[in-house]
């Protein structure tokens, strides 16, 4: 895969992986039905919803930085990896498995756009400045 290939499918990911975290960060801050319903049905407390709606639009932030804050970028990325995962075992608790279909999508786009991030900035993460 050429470097060229390589990131206009690490640029998509990113794109797509904002796009569906700045949606759900919105929804959550601005208390939209559909979104508060479903977390509070996966018992999660009110003062979480609002927290969660914040670091993701500014984890959104981070990540469409070209070629800045690499080292906060890989934080977002894992704060990404957290929430799916969380979402994916409490929908199969609680909802079940057919619940789960989006956060499996999400889980894989997010896991190519990092390994993707991970291939395009190897050299400068290793001498990147804390």
């Amino acid at each position: 895969m050429t470097t060229k290939t390589t990131k206009i499918i690490y640029w998509s990911g990113a794109i797509f992986m904002s796009l569906w975290f700045g949606a759900s960060g919105f929804f959550e801050l601005t208390k939209n039905p559909v979104v508060w319903d479903i977390t509070l049905q996966l018992g999660y407390p009110s003062h979480f919803i609002y927290i969660l709606g914040v670091f993701k639009l500014a984890g959104i932030i981070v990540l469409l930085l070209p070629n800045r804050l690499l080292r906060m970028k890989e934080w977002v990325f894992a704060g990404m990896f957290f929430d799916i995962i969380f979402a994916f075992f409490s929908k199969i608790a609680v909802l079940g498995f057919a619940s789960t279909i989006d956060t499996i999508v999400a889980f894989t786009v997010l896991s190519i756009t990092y390994l993707l991030f991970r291939k395009i900035y190897a050299q400068k993460l290793i001498f990147e400045k804390i």
